[in-house]
Parts: C-alpha cells; sequence; structure tokens
C-alpha cells in the first residue's frame, strides 16, 4: 500500500495557462469537497468522499506525472472505481474494458498496447501492472476515456470521448434526474458500459453516495443492501425490467426510492406506462432515457410526468443538447435521421493507437435512428438506417460478428431478430454450438440469445448479396433443430428444474430449488463445471459459467457423452457405467451422503439385513438443513410462503397418493396413514401404523414453518437473526424432546413434538457460520442425545456422529460413479422410504438382498414417475 504524507495539493484550475495539470475532469478532482458525507456503501462498509479522495489521490500519485494509456478491467468494486478516477484526476486518458472478459482484455491490450494495465489478479488483489514509465502513444490533451460500442468482441474500434464530454454528460442528467448529495444510487449496471459509467459519474457530481454492488437484482442480497443503504436510485435496461418482474419488484417495500431510469433499447410502450403508473402508487419517478455511446451516454430523456400518456416517446434533449432532422430518402417529409449537437458528442473513433492522436474531427452526431418530431415536441424512434442491434442492452455489430468468425475459419452471416442473434454458418450440422458458445464468449451475450444454424449454403439474394431476413427466418425454432441442453448452463436449469424463464441471472435458489431437485442439479452441475463451489446454489448462472471446464475435460467426456445429456436415471447409470468416470475424483455434499447412505440403512434394517438403526432421526436434521438453504432464501416474504407450500405439496401429494393405494390393497394400514393423520390420532401401536411417522412429521414441521413465516415480523426477524432464530426454535423443541408437557405418543422417539428440534438443529447448522457457533450445536447434540433412545448405544451414537458430521464437514471426497449412485439414491430418498413397505416383506423370508434391491429400484421408479408428472401438472 502506498503511504502518503502531508496534505494534498489542492486542485488547480483545470486547462488554465498556468495549470501544473493536465486536463482533467473537474469532478474526479473536486471529491474531497464533499468532506465526510458518505461517497461508497459497500459489503466491507461505508467510505466518505474524504477517504475516497486521499486514495484517488495515492493512486494518481502511483501513476505518475506524465500522461500514459491506463486499460482498466471495470468491475463495480472500490479499487477499479478509485482507479478510473485517479487516471481522470490526473489526465490519464482510461480504455475502459469489461472485467470479466479476458478475451477482450487480451485482444484490446494488443490492438493498444496500453502503458498500465489495472485489474484484479488470480486472488483478488488488485494490481496496477505499468509496462511503459513514459506513454508509448501520442495522446490528445482532450482524450480522457475510450469505450467500445460493441458489447465485448475485443473489437479495436473504439469511442474517444474528452474530458469536456464526461463533465457536460454528468452535469446535463444530474440536473434533469435533480440528484442531489442526499441521493443514494446503486450500481445495478456493469462500470465499462456507458449507462452503467454515467451513473456514477453524475451521482459523484453531486456528492451523492453509491451502493457499490456486483450483485443482480434478481439476487435477494441485492435487495437487502438497497434497502439497508436507504437506497434512492435504480437503473435498468429492458432485460432488468424482466427481472424486475420476475422477483416481484411491484410488492417490494422502497421507502426511500425516488426515481427508476431505463436506458440501453426500447422499453414496450405497455411497459413504460405500466412503470410510470406504478410509480405513481409508489411515490418514485420513472425516467425513460435515450443515448449513445458516441454521446457519452445520454441524448433525450422523457420527463416521468409524461410516461403514462406518451409511452412510446424517447422526449426531449438533455439539458445544454440539440435534435435535428437529416431527410433521408424513401421516408416522408416528417421522418429522417434524427442527428444529435451538445458537448457530449464524442471526439470521434480510434481503430488504431495512431487515433489516439486526433483531436475533434465530429461536430454533430448521427444517431443511425429514424426518428419523427410530434406536435407536443417529442421525439419518437420509428426506425434504424444501419445493421446495429440491441441485445439485453448491448449494443452489436452483427458484421464484427461475421469478422470474428471469420478470423475462426467460419464464413457466416449474422442479423439482429429482436432480442436475438441469428447466425447463419456455412458447415455440417452439429458445430452450432461450438460456434454459438464462441459468440456468446466474445460478445458477452447469454447462449440462449444466440440462434444458429450450419448451412451446406449460405443465404443470398439474387444480386449475390446476403439475403439477411431469409438468415432471420432459417434460425427461428420452427426452421431448426433444437440446440443440445446439455451444453449450456441456462438450458440445464431449465431441464431439471422445469422453467421457462431461466436465464443468466437465475441461480439455484432464485428459480424455487429445493431439496428434492438439488442433488441431481448438483451432481449435473458439478459434470459441466469439473468444479462446484460450496455457494453453488446462491451463484446466478453468470457467475457460474467463466468456472465451467473446457468439453473435453469434463468427467465423461472423453467416452462420447455429454453432461447434461441423458436425463434422471438413464444419464446417471451411463454416467456411472462410464470407464473414464471411474478415474474421476468428486465432492459430495455431507447431506447428499447421508440421505444415500441413510435410506439404504433404513431399508436394510427394516429387512433385518443388519441392524443399523437411527439414521430417520438424522434425516430429520438434513431436513432442516436443506430446509434453511433452499426455503429461507432472502427472496420476498410472499415468494418465501409460495415456495414452502408448493415444497410442502411436493411431499405430502406424491405421499399420500401411494399410502391410499397402500391403504386399498393391503389391510396394514387405515384412512389416518392416508391423510397423515396418524400420529394427530394416535392411531394404535402397530408396526405399520407408525411406517410413515417420518412423513407426517416433516410436512407438519413445514406447514408450521410456513403459517410462521407468513407473519411479517416472523419473518423479519429470521431475516435478521439467521442463527438466533433456530437455536430459539431448537430451545424449544428441546421442551417437547423431553416431553415436558406430556404430548407424546405411543412411540415418544417418533412423536413430532419429541424429535423437531433435531429439525431445528439442522436448521441452526446451516446457518452457523463460525467455530463458535458449530461448537454450541455439537454440544447440544451431545448431552441431549443421549436417553432419546434408552438402552441404545449404537443408534445413539450414530445420530451424534451423523449430526457432528453434518455440522462441520460441508462435503466429502467421492469418485465419478459412487457420486452417480449416491446421487440417484438420495434424490430418489423419499421415494424409497414410502414405497418400501410395500416391496420388501413379499422377499425379505426367502431373499432379503433381493428384497432391499427391489426396494431402491421400486422408490427409484417412483421417483421417475411423480417428476414426470410433476412436470406435465
Amino acid at each position: 500500500m502506498l503511504h502518503l504524507s502531508g496534505s494534498l495539493p489542492a486542485p488547480a484550475v483545470p486547462d488554465s495557462p498556468s495549470a501544473p495539470w493536465p486536463k482533467t475532469v473537474p469532478f474526479a478532482r473536486g471529491l474531497a469537497a464533499y468532506g465526510d458525507r458518505v461517497a461508497l456503501i459497500t459489503a466491507d462498509g461505508e467510505m466518505s468522499y474524504r477517504e475516497l479522495a486521499e486514495r484517488v489521490a495515492a493512486t494518481a500519485e502511483r501513476l505518475g506525472p506524465v500522461r500514459r494509456l491506463v486499460l482498466l478491467a471495470g468491475a463495480n468494486r472500490t479499487d477499479a472505481l478509485v482507479t478510473h478516477l485517479a487516471a481522470l484526476s490526473a489526465g490519464h486518458p482510461v480504455l475502459l474494458v469489461p472485467g470479466d472478459s479476458d478475451s477482450t482484455i487480451r485482444s484490446l491490450t494488443e490492438a493498444y498496447s496500453p502503458d498500465v494495465v489495472a485489474r484484479p489478479h488470480a486472488d483478488g488483489t488488485w494490481t496496477l501492472d505499468e509496462r511503459h514509465p513514459t506513454s508509448a502513444h501520442t495522446l490528445h490533451p482532450d482524450l480522457a476515456l475510450l469505450l467500445s460500442t460493441s458489447g465485448s468482441t475485443g473489437s479495436p474500434k473504439l469511442v474517444r470521448l474528452s474530458h469536456d464530454n464526461l463533465q457536460a454528460n454528468a452535469e446535463s442528467i444530474a440536473t434533469y434526474l435533480g440528484i442531489d448529495d442526499t441521493d443514494r444510487a446503486a450500481t445495478t449496471l456493469p462500470m465499462h458500459y456507458c449507462y452503467g459509467l454515467s451513473v456514477i459519474h453524475s451521482h459523484l457530481l453531486r456528492g451523492a453516495g453509491l451502493v457499490l454492488t456486483e450483485r443482480s437484482v434478481s439476487d435477494a442480497a441485492f435487495w437487502e443492501e438497497f434497502r439497508t443503504a436507504r437506497g434512492t436510485s435504480l437503473s435498468g435496461v429492458p432485460y432488468t425490467f424482466d427481472l424486475l418482474d420476475r422477483v416481484g419488484f411491484e410488492q417490494m417495500e422502497l421507502p426511500h426510492l425516488r426515481r427508476v431510469t431505463q436506458a440501453g433499447g426500447r422499453l414496450a410502450p405497455e411497459r413504460v406506462a405500466r412503470y410510470a403508473e406504478l410509480g405513481r402508487r409508489s411515490g418514485w419517478q420513472l425516467f425513460v432515457m435515450y443515448g449513445q455511446t458516441e454521446a457519452t451516454a445520454r441524448m433525450a430523456y422523457l420527463p416521468p410526468q409524461l410516461a403514462a400518456e406518451r409511452p412510446e416517446a424517447i422526449g426531449v434533449p438533455i439539458p445544454g443538447g440539440s435534435f435535428r432532422l437529416q431527410p433521408v430518402d424513401g421516408h416522408g417529409p416528417d421522418v429522417g435521421e434524427l442527428v444529435y449537437s451538445g458537448r457530449n458528442v464524442m471526439l470521434g473513433y480510434a481503430e488504431s493507437p495512431a487515433d489516439l492522436a486526433l483531436g475533434r474531427i465530429v461536430e454533430d452526431l448521427h444517431t443511425g435512428d429514424l426518428a419523427r418530431r410530434t406536435p407536443d415536441g417529442l421525439y419518437e424512434i420509428v426506425g434504424r438506417r444501419s445493421r446495429f442491434v440491441k441485445i439485453l442492452g448491448l449494443r452489436i455489430d452483427p458484421q464484427q460478428i461475421e469478422t470474428l468468425l471469420e478470423e475462426h475459419g467460419v464464413a457466416a452471416y449474422c442479423a439482429g431478430d429482436g432480442e436475438t442473434l441469428a447466425v447463419t454458418a456455412l458447415g455440417e450440422a452439429g458445430g452450432e454450438g461450438g460456434i454459438r458458445r464462441l459468440i456468446a464468449h466474445d460478445c458477452g451475450l447469454p447462449a440462449r440469445t444466440i440462434r444458429v444454424r450450419a448451412m451446406a449454403e449460405l443465404p443470398r439474394l439474387a444480386s449475390g448479396k446476403p439475403d439477411y431476413e431469409a438468415v432471420r427466418q432459417l434460425t427461428r425454432p420452427s426452421a431448426q433443430a433444437a440446440p443440445d441442453p446439455g451444453e449450456d448452463l441456462v438450458r440445464l436449469y431449465a431441464e431439471i428444474l422445469d422453467r421457462a424463464d431461466v436465464t443468466e441471472e437465475s441461480s439455484f435458489v432464485s428459480l424455487g430449488g429445493d431439496s428434492l431437485s438439488y442433488v441431481e442439479m448438483s451432481l449435473r452441475l458439478e459434470e459441466a463445471l469439473g468444479h462446484l463451489p460450496a455457494d453453488w446454489h446462491t451463484r446466478a448462472i453468470r457467475q457460474l459459467r467463466p468456472l465451467a471446464a473446457p468439453l473435453g475435460q469434463r468427467p465423461g467426456a472423453q467416452d462420447g457423452s455429454v453432461p447434461g445429456r441423458d436425463k434422471g436415471i438413464r444419464g446417471a447409470l451411463r454416467t456411472w457405467t462410464s470407464a473414464h468416470s471411474w478415474r474421476t475424483r468428486r465432492t459430495l455434499e455431507t447431506g447428499v451422503v447421508l440421505r444415500a447412505v441413510g435410506i439404504v440403512l433404513i431399508v436394510g434394517s427394516h429387512i433385518r439385513i443388519f441392524d443399523i438403526k437411527g439414521f430417520a432421526h438424522i434425516l430429520l436434521g438434513v431436513a432442516g438443513y436443506n430446509f434453511a438453504r433452499f426455503l429461507l432464501t432472502d427472496t420476498t416474504r410472499h415468494e418465501r410462503i409460495r415456495r414452502l407450500w408448493r415444497s410442502i405439496a411436493r411431499i405430502a401429494l406424491p405421499s399420500m397418493a401411494w399410502i391410499t393405494g397402500a391403504v386399498l390393497l393391503t389391510d396394514f394400514y387405515d384412512p389416518a396413514n392416508a391423510l397423515l393423520l396418524n400420529t394427530l390420532l394416535d392411531q394404535g401401536n402397530d408396526r405399520f401404523d407408525w411406517a410413515y411417522w417420518f412423513v407426517e412429521a416433516l410436512v407438519y414441521f413445514l406447514v408450521a414453518l410456513a403459517l410462521l413465516m407468513a407473519v411479517p415480523l416472523l419473518d423479519r426477524l429470521e431475516r435478521r437473526y439467521t442463527f438466533g432464530v433456530p437455536l430459539t426454535l431448537m430451545a424449544v423443541g428441546l421442551v417437547g424432546r423431553y416431553d415436558l408437557p406430556g404430548l407424546a405418543s405411543l412411540r415418544p422417539q417418533l412423536s413430532p413434538t419429541v424429535v423437531f428440534w433435531l429439525f431445528a438443529l439442522g436448521w441452526a447448522a446451516a446457518r452457523a457460520h463460525t467455530v463458535r457457533q458449530r461448537a454450541l450445536l455439537t454440544t447440544v447434540l451431545l448431552l441431549t442425545v443421549p436417553g432419546l433412545f434408552p438402552d441404545q448405544p449404537l443408534r445413539t451414537a450414530l445420530v451424534i456422529a451423523g449430526l457432528a458430521l453434518l455440522i462441520w464437514v460441508p462435503t466429502l471426497p467421492s469418485l465419478g460413479p459412487v457420486s452417480a449412485l449416491t446421487g440417484l439414491l438420495a434424490s430418489s430418498s423419499l421415494y424409497i422410504y414410502l414405497t418400501h413397505y410395500q416391496v420388501y416383506p413379499y422377499l425379505q423370508e426367502d431373499f432379503p438382498l433381493t428384497a432391499l434391491f427391489a426396494s431402491l429400484a421400486v422408490g427409484v421408479g417412483y421417483a421417475t414417475v411423480v417428476t414426470r408428472v410433476a412436470r406435465v401438472a
């Protein structure tokens, strides 16, 4: 760390003849003027403007007094922002690139040979790689920032922006939005994207706070951060609003929210009107905006009071800007190309290092959009002149994609088709997946937005020119084969969770994944990634995608299989029998192992092959553990309750259906069993009367907790005291453990009131993040399990050991086939438990091992049937 002594030099007046500094951006040099006001709010705490200014000054000193080209890997993190502001304040031009795209960083580094490269190291620490002590380039005095206009293709064509461009656009935006020093805006968009950067600049200009986060709005933890920070401003592209719809934004309580801004592509007028009305009811304003990177960011905005009645308009020019319409052949007198003038218009483009020496070569910006001016003075976009398209807020140049593919030996035509990129490529069918991945990797687009079709001949017009309309038609779903679901994580999630709304921002928990689906998901995902991080279930798909191993290095790839292609039992058995998979080292979550081993030992003990009891009580702890992980997520209270009832239905309905069949076909059960009421009605003491005590207890616990969590106060308490709440419930459960109220049934160790504390202990184990918390739970285990099973020391020891393993050891080592078989048994464990009572009695006397394997097979079969019926329903 660089330590500074003495006071910071007072900023000189930029651009004055006596100024010792080169041209700079005033707001970047004036941060200290806001003193102790909060500048940044991060997961690590708050940073004042005074502290931010000190860090900026220290980094500026590190960059030195001689102007150098700084390539900055953009990210919504403090180090990246400090480096950006330091460069702007000291006059160093910044080449801002996506921090999560190694290929873009590499290609632009090769193309422009920056003097300094600022990016995170592999271990996460921030580094300044100083390649040239003095600049290797001739840098024009006005040059402040270089931005790409083509997403993440790594195109060497960049927009050259001046210091005055940045200052002027920030001032205009802050003026029409009415930003002041009490505002706090969340960084919901990437820093390297001109819209996201404009949010940062305009708020720093006015001394407002930034909630600096890389979380998506689809992540419940984002909203916790936003509320805690008293956020006032949200920004989004059209895709952001899709996510807001999915997470229940309309029902959220955001008392400090003042404004929501939208840009980055056209938002459907009906949605503009709907959000404008929502803002009116909720007390915030919607600003729909229009801009391009070539205009630094913004050119027009729709006054919020007009959003509901004129949602199709882009509005009026921003302060300091103006529009004119240039006539275009083939269009009427009221339609023309929209041309913008203002201080924020770029200097021009750069396509090589030599262009960095150029000054202004552009005065007016020809936007390429066809527009008209309506009688009320508002502008409306009616079409495009060029082939540029916007997909999920990213501006994509199909011509650049064609060049990219040509460099990889693929001849192709590309065209925009709504919110997708259509590609026809010269070649044989079967290579579409590789082309799709190549484009997605280089452009930063989700693979689901790219349609590819391989053809023997590319479509052309009679003139010999490309037929782009045919490209769109030929790649539409009705005209091409479905892509391989196993080659894309989005499709993998959609397949296993049976969801049609999976996106790059989705996570397992945000999609409603639960303990019945996470086993298959974890195994299939580990096949796709090669390694499964411990928090995979809360990570967005876009965060998991960079972890993916190359196809040839994935488990099972050498036997010709593609992980994720085979579904259910067939896929698991194919992995199990793979010769390569025997040598593949894997890991398994402890909960998965306990479920698989537990169900085998439960069934085997009932058949009397051996007598190892206690795993049913361990599995109650595992159920509590999974309850906390998958049902108590950071989503809204209403969504939590919806998922809870869905999970209850997934357990209760298949159970009641199977047991009803057993009641009708055998004499061992009565209707109370089918209704899961045997425990409440205390029906007899026969062995089969209590056969389904585990299912009844689990359903009772979940129903009771669903009712409790529906109470807003209790929901808030659980979110605030994530470890304290289950610990308290465990203490309450211990009252039942010792049956102090005298409510236990004829079989006390099977009574829900007696065993609830085990469920609560598993819940607490999932929330235990410190050694002290885990040690506390272990102490409770050692003190309270003894005596639960009188005169059964082995059973007591087994329960203690199993739950201690759950508390202390999150994963266990495994091998490919073992993982596949374990996952199959674990994911089917509930259904094996349900069905084995109707299988083993007919075989146990003469063929005990056959009885065991038949019980497992029937349960796996019933699991398959239930899964298919649920998906159809």
